[in-house]
Order: structure tokens, then sequence, then C-alpha cells
């Protein structure tokens, strides 16, 4: 069974969370909270597993190389260049966040091509089945632990912030595919892992509610939209403060940006 690592992203709880299993991570979080990854492993990792390069996951990667020079890094090929050379990743992640960029996610280090392999899903890598689920990014992929029954799902069963069980899809641009998403569900669900383990945050054993819980978000939220997008955001924020406490609802707000959301469900549908 992997070990959560909250990483405390921007100085707060239960927003990011690492797992560490047997000398492997999965998803390191962001480079602004590297440190505090550092301070919190049992031993040297030998490899990462990039669930996606989506900053808020992978961001630390090229940091950790630098100070790891042997860690060994496995991500889907369709994220295996931007790994190596982060310039375009980093032009596209700059148009979300403006000027907020260094801010939140510190340095973005290149990664030595000989330390990037390359997924397509159906491998077995450090001990994991390597699934291909696209719907939230077009490289991501997801690690099944057969050995403890873990997934590591990345993204794809959404965000959640305990102890609440409420449950939102990240929908970022411009990848965001709805069909792709419930497809790729079915594909985890398959699998027959026994709990899901979010790097939003942390591990849920009721495998079957919370891939309905998200599920039920895309039907409520992700349609093609027919409000104003003040319409559309309020919606949101009235249903997460109906669900959570103060602190619960600003986690949730670190993990998905309500801003971030909205343009991926117009692209998606246009």
């Amino acid at each position: 069974m992997g070990r959560p690592i909250d990483v405390r992203f921007q100085g707060r709880e239960r927003v990011i969370c690492c797992y560490e299993v047997d000398g492997v991570l999965v998803d390191p979080g962001p480079a602004s909270s590297v440190e505090n990854l550092l301070a919190q492993l049992d031993s040297e990792p030998r490899a990462l597993l990039l669930t996606h390069i989506h900053l808020d996951h992978a961001g630390a990667t090229g940091v950790l190389v630098r100070r790891f020079p042997d860690l060994q890094v496995y991500v889907h090929e369709r994220g295996a260049a931007h790994v190596v050379d982060p310039t375009k990743l980093l032009a596209s992640a700059s148009r979300l966040y403006g000027d907020q960029m260094e801010r939140l996610w510190g340095e973005v280090a290149p990664v030595p091509e000989r330390n990037v392999h390359a997924l397509a899903g159906g491998e077995r890598v450090e001990g994991f089945d390597v699934l291909y689920t696209r719907g939230h990014a077009n490289h991501h992929v997801t690690y099944i632990d057969r050995a403890g029954g873990d997934a590591y799902v990345g993204d794809m069963a959404g965000v959640r912030i305990p102890p609440s069980d409420y449950t939102l899809a990240p929908t970022v641009p411009p990848e965001f595919d709805a069909e792709a998403w419930r497809e790729s569900m079915q594909r985890i669900e398959a699998a027959g892992p026994a709990s899901l383990n979010l790097t939003h945050f942390g591990r849920v054993d009721d495998v079957p509610g919370q891939f309905q819980r998200v599920r039920g978000w895309l039907e409520r939220f992700a349609g093609e939209p027919a409000e104003t997008e003040a319409e559309w955001f309020a919606r949101l924020q009235e249903d997460i403060e109906g669900h959570s406490d103060s602190a619960t609802a600003e986690a949730f707000a670190e993990a998905a940006p309500p801003h971030t959301l909205y343009p991926g469900i117009v692209r998606y549908w246009s």
C-alpha cells in the first residue's frame, strides 16, 4: 500500500498528495512544494511515475532528477517530450495562471532524455500495470498496483477534499473530453482496484461510489453551456459550499481553481 505524503502546497493541507511506494513516487507535485516532499520521504526515490505532466502533479520532476541523477521517470509518450523540454508546457500553463506561475509552481526544470521512459498503456513498470486513461488530458495514465490493490488515478477520480466526499472533475483546457473520461473510468473499474489514490486528495475505498460522484458532477456541470460564465461559477460555488466547511472549500479552490474549469467545458463543446 502506498504511503500518502501531503506536500502542503502553498502552505495548505489537503490539496496535493504524492504517494511513496517502496522507493517509487507517484506524482511528486510542484517544485514550489518539493522541500516539503523531500522532508517526508522514507528513502531516496529510484523512480517517478507521472499520471500526467500538469504542473500540480509533475512540476517537481526536473528538480528531483537534478537532485537524484539516477531517478527514472515514467510518463505517457504524449507527455514525454514536454518533460524533456517544458517550454510549450509552460507557455500553455501561463495562459491559465499568468503572473502567478512562479509563486504557484516554482522552477520547472528539464529532465535529461536518458532518464525518461515513454509509455503507451499496457506496460508493467516498477510492479505497476499501466492503463491509458484520457479525458482530463490526452497523456493521462493510471497505475495499478496488483499486489496492494491500489489504483493511482491522478485526476481521473476527480477532486475530493476529506472529510467531505463532495467531488468535482477538473475540466481544464485544452484536452478535457467528457466522453473519454467516462470511458476511462470504466477501464479503471474493470481493473478491479480495491482503492483509488487521488492526487487531490487521498485514498478512497468506495471505488464505485467515487466514480459515480465524478459522473454526477460531469452530468450537472459539464454539459453543453446554457448559462453565463458568472452563473456557472455561482452555481458551482454554492454546490461546493453546501457540502464543505470553509477550510475545505478553500482547499478545493487551491486544488481545482474555478477559473480553470469553465474554459475547458466551453472548449469541449465548441
